[in-house]
């Protein structure tokens, strides 16, 4: 399904897919709300990992249409210091 998608869109870096949502659940990330096409499918959230591989921070929405901001995500870094 990625390679179809890649070729589509004419896409040339590299997609990633979550087999089977482990990822996504490893995480605690997952929308166990959704239903049909979008059962799986995680909250949109964001985490800031340091230089040593700690996260150091969990952004997290409802729902999977909204993002944050990339303000948002210099805030929360700037929150770390």
């Amino acid at each position: 399904m990625l390679q179809r998608a890649q070729a589509k869109h004419h896409i040339t870096f590299p997609l990633l897919s979550d087999e089977g949502s482990r990822t996504i659940d490893a995480y605690g990330v997952r929308n166990r709300e959704a239903e049909g096409r979008a059962k799986g499918i995680p909250h949109p959230a964001t985490f800031l990992v340091d230089k040593q591989g700690v996260i150091r921070a969990k952004l997290f929405y409802e729902g999977y249409t909204k993002r944050h901001t990339s303000l948002e995500l210099i805030q929360a870094a700037k929150a770390l210091r």
